[in-house]
């Protein structure tokens, strides 16, 4: 059983940037992939990143490759999800998942299933 705890979110303006973590307990992170989801009102969840832990591989989305990064500290057992150049259509509840099946299946994290969720952190990015 895995518990995951997001943070880091909050009011940023446009071009700006924050860092997102998604801090486990309960169980190792190393055999899981985590991948980084959003939700904006009254829209679908939108997977934007994936990484599997034990081996670093990391897959984008085209909506945010080039301005957003996934990384993990393997010693917090924390994955992290590093925004730049933030739009205002980023604007939404950023969510982490994680999963051992998903491992070697990021390319598939919004169309499966995910174990387990994260409660949420709220991004806006707004002038």
């Amino acid at each position: 059983q895995v518990r995951l705890v997001e943070s880091g979110g909050g009011l940023v303006q446009p071009g700006g940037s924050l860092r997102l973590s998604c801090a486990a307990s309960g169980d190792s992170l190393d055999a899981y992939a985590i991948a980084w989801f959003r939700q904006a009102p009254g829209k679908e969840r939108e997977g934007l990143s994936c990484t599997s832990y034990s081996d670093g591989n990391t897959y984008y989305t085209d909506s945010v490759k080039g301005r957003f990064t996934i990384s993990r500290d393997i010693a917090k057992n924390t994955v992290y999800l590093q925004m730049n150049s933030l739009k205002p259509e980023d604007t939404a509840v950023y969510y982490c998942a994680a999963d051992q099946r998903m491992v070697r299946l990021c390319t598939l994290m919004g169309e499966l299933p995910w174990d387990y969720w994260g409660q949420g952190t709220q991004v806006t990015v707004s002038s």
